[in-house]
Formats: structure tokens, sequence, C-alpha cells
């Protein structure tokens, strides 16, 4: 799945500093309390002329968001183009998007504030995000069938069936409640990676 390559213009220079100073100040204090005239001032530049490259401070919230979701999606591509088995594939991934999201929570907590955000509001580039997700699942799983090392008929269906199964130790909200309660999310994590590959068809 690979990603255009475009040339940067003068514009995109500027959104790219603009985006650069608001998330400095999204993880210094906070997404909430940051607004359009701090990210202004920052650059020695009016709230209008940053208004010309986002139309709105929502605008400058949802990339900041892709920013962050890219980091996870950086991680997920680069394992599934290694060249592992796909259960190997699959155990990696769905313990590397765990730990990125432990880490966000535990050492970038303004920035897990801003993702949690995106989720309650429904925001379309969290929807992106999970889709591409499950195509990367889907990928993996298409790999393990065609190695046998996987036995579904629905790779796509399986797909779906991952990430709803994964969702305790994925969805950022439900991470939080699980360190709040002092749950072992270590251990449920590998008992759960166990238990989708076991129903992938992977023999123990």
């Amino acid at each position: 799945m690979n990603r255009p390559i475009r040339t940067r213009t003068e514009p995109d220079e500027m959104r790219g500093r603009i985006l650069e100073v608001a998330e400095e100040h999204f993880r210094r204090i906070g997404y909430h309390k940051t607004s359009v005239a701090d990210i202004a001032s920052e650059l020695g530049m009016s709230r209008a002329t940053v208004y010309r490259f986002f139309p709105s401070r929502d605008a400058i919230n949802e990339s900041i968001c892709r920013r962050v979701m890219n980091e996870v999606a950086d991680i997920a591509f680069a394992i599934a183009r290694t060249n592992a088995t796909a259960s190997e594939k699959l155990d990696r991934l769905l313990t590397a998007i765990h730990q990125h999201n432990m880490t966000k929570l535990i050492e970038d907590r303004r920035m897990h504030d801003l993702i949690v955000a995106a989720l309650q509001e429904k925001r379309a580039i969290i929807t992106a995000y999970i889709e591409w997700m499950v195509t990367i699942f889907e990928a993996i799983i298409r790999e393990g069938i065609e190695a046998g090392e996987f036995k579904v008929d629905d790779p796509a269906g399986a797909a779906h069936a991952v990430r709803t199964a994964f969702t305790p130790f994925f969805h950022p909200i439900l991470i939080e409640h699980c360190v709040q309660h002092g749950e072992d999310t270590e251990a449920g994590l590998r008992k759960q990676i166990r238990f989708i590959l076991k129903a992938l068809g992977k023999p123990d």
C-alpha cells in the first residue's frame, strides 16, 4: 500500500510549520488549552493568516490527530512488510499497537487525550484509520491462508473479527480503564493474541 510522493510547495511548508507549533503546544499544555492565537503568536503571524491555511481550529486538531495516527500506521506497515510468518506478523502487530497506545497514555498523556476526544467525536480520520488497520489484518490473514497457517473461509470477515477481539487492547479509553483498575494488560494481551491465532486456525 504505497503512499504517493508529492513535491512540497510553499503552502505545504507553511501548513507544516503551523502543525509543528500546534503539536508542540498540544504536547506541552494540551490541545484544549491551545488557541489559534497562541499558535499564530508563536509563528509571528495573525490568526487570519493561520485561517488561510486551516479553515477552523477543528481542522488543526484533525491534522494533528492524523499525525499521531500515522505513527501507528507506520509501525503496522513496517511489520506487515517483514518476511516473518503471518502468525508472527499478526502477533507483533497487535503487540506493537497495544504498546504504542500504552506509551501514549503513560508518557504522552495530552496526545492520548486528543485521540480520545477524536474517538468520542467520531471524527472521520479515526474511522479511516480503523478501516486501514482492518485492511492490514486482512492482508496478513490472506498470507496465512496461502501458507497453510490459517484456516478461515472469509479473510475480510476474519479481519473485522480480529479488530473486534482486539478492541480492549486497542481502544485508548478501554486501555485507560484497565490501567486505572490495575489490570495486567500485558498478560491479558498475550492471552487474547493466543485466542485470536487459535480462532484463525493456527495449531497450538
